[in-house]
């Protein structure tokens, strides 16, 4: 899923691209992408794009009349931008929406068969405000207000970042990389961190970010994100399953959990041992090696 980074350049790239250009018409090109109907679709055609927004990992397009179109790409959405004459470039069940403008189109894409990326169109302040789940900014909350977040409710770190009524636009990739730079397990509950170790996290979680907002910018220059993805060679620990950790070279750990993965280094965030992974210690039972020595 495209994590506050990718969202943010996203955003960059959109407003160099068409805010300020009148979109001509709204091409819905799934039956289950608009899941909203007042107001109508047809409303923003002819209208002027007036500015881009983020709110959490959601891409807002704001018209006149207090209109918002909003667009969540989900876990397996894209945008992709076209000028006049140029193809998608993608097969026609990928295609979800196009964004047709005079000087090219903007596609929304899905590689996925379970189609959860979403448009919705809303009218007023408060209804975009109603769609965002109010996790604080993690670029700009102070260390009080992080840390309110993080001891609000008992939970791992892992899933305190990765919430978003607690922490905007962060998710299971990018979390991953900051448990590692503040080296602490993803498992060690919220409300058992030391006021060392909540600032440490706090330090990472903006460096990281930065860093990678950073990174990204500097692919897309002057052009359009094209390969957004979760799993990026540079990443320490993220999709590195067996792989050398950059700053100890012990081999990347994980715990395979639902839909997702968490990925970690039990040398530089849990003393060497290997937390459980539900699967494989319940088929190894008592030989399941419970340090990277054992390993």
């Amino acid at each position: 899923m495209p994590e506050l980074p990718d969202v943010v350049v996203y955003v960059e790239a959109l407003t160099r691209h068409i805010v300020g250009e009148r979109l001509e018409r709204v091409r819905l090109l799934s039956p289950f992408v608009l899941r909203t109907v007042d107001p109508p679709i047809d409303i923003v055609s002819g209208q002027t794009i007036r500015a881009i927004r983020r709110v959490g990992k959601r891409i807002v397009l704001c018209f006149d009349a207090d209109l918002f179109l909003v667009i969540h790409l989900m876990i397996a959405g894209r945008l992709r931008w076209r000028e006049p004459g140029k193809k998608p470039g993608m097969g026609p069940k990928m295609l979800l929406a196009a964004f047709e403008l005079a000087h090219g189109t903007l596609y929304l894409t899905e590689a996925s068969s379970k189609k959860r990326a979403s448009i919705q169109l809303v009218r007023g302040e408060p209804a975009l405000a109603a769609l965002d789940p109010g996790g604080v900014e993690p670029l700009n909350a102070t260390l009080e207000q992080f840390a309110a977040a993080l001891t609000r409710e008992s939970h791992t770190v892992k899933r305190a970042l990765t919430d978003p009524h607690l922490f905007s636009g962060i998710g299971n990739a990018y979390s991953d990389e900051i448990l590692h730079a503040a080296r602490l397990s993803p498992l060690k509950l919220t409300r058992s961190l030391s006021d060392a170790e909540t600032t440490r996290l706090y330090d990472a979680t903006r460096a990281t970010l930065l860093i990678w907002i950073d990174h990204l910018r500097r692919d897309v220059k002057d052009g359009f994100p094209e390969k957004v993805t979760a799993f990026r060679d540079q990443m320490a620990v993220h999709g590195r399953f067996k792989q050398p950790c950059p700053v100890c070279g012990a081999p990347v750990q994980r715990i395979v959990y639902a839909e997702n993965e968490c990925n970690y280094c039990a040398k530089c965030q849990t003393n060497g041992r290997r937390l459980a992974d539900r699967s494989m210690s319940r088929l190894l039972k008592d030989d399941w090696p419970r340090s990277i020595d054992d390993l």
